[in-house]
């Protein structure tokens, strides 16, 4: 018989101190994460041969029925709008931290519908024009203005979607439509 080599570590050592699966990560793959203290074991020991064995059902039904798939109609799968950060209020100067205008402070106008938050710069005064900005990429200043006379009942997302060109009929589809017409 050869002299054996000695086996490779599942978890080699990518620099120095740093392994390449973390420790969490390696306790639970080898079933470390499940092991409790020997008095916690013996009375679920107990507990397990006090309870009866699991029997097997005694009614089955006849027909399989499958539940229908959760519908989005449902209130719990509904669209719901975000729900607003505190800090965020009518009138907060915000700072944008992404995206083109990433650094200017912009004024929070409203919440739309899809959660978004609408924000201005205003244009004239730092070149940010109306927007639709998602909360996460804000940061909420203590600084406030009043826009208690300010109202956009009329801005929501669809005004920031783009128009659909209408559809051109073919040669072909204009050609039948006139000659049904002179058919009939």
């Amino acid at each position: 018989m050869g002299v054996q080599e000695p086996k490779k570590r599942a978890n080699f050592e990518l620099a120095r101190g740093i392994n390449a699966i973390a420790a969490n990560s390696l306790a639970k793959s080898n079933g470390r994460v499940f092991a409790h203290s020997a008095a916690s074991s013996k009375s679920k020991q107990a507990k397990a041969t006090a309870q009866p064995a699991h029997s097997t059902k005694k009614w089955y039904p006849a027909d399989y029925i499958p539940k229908p798939l959760p519908s989005a109609k449902t209130k719990r799968n509904s669209v719901k709008t975000a729900k607003l950060r505190k800090s965020i209020t009518p009138g907060t100067v915000l700072i944008l931290l992404s995206g083109r205008f990433r650094g200017k402070r912009v004024v929070f106008l409203k919440q739309l519908p899809s959660g978004t938050l609408l924000v201005t710069g205003p244009y004239k005064v730092n070149g940010v024009p109306l927007r639709r900005v998602n909360q996460a990429y804000v940061i909420a200043t203590s600084t406030r203005m009043d826009l208690s006379d300010v109202q956009l009942p009329e801005i929501d997302d669809a005004y920031f979607t783009k128009d659909k060109p209408a559809k051109k009929t073919s040669k072909e589809d204009r050609f039948f439509v006139a000659q049904q017409s002179a058919v009939s």
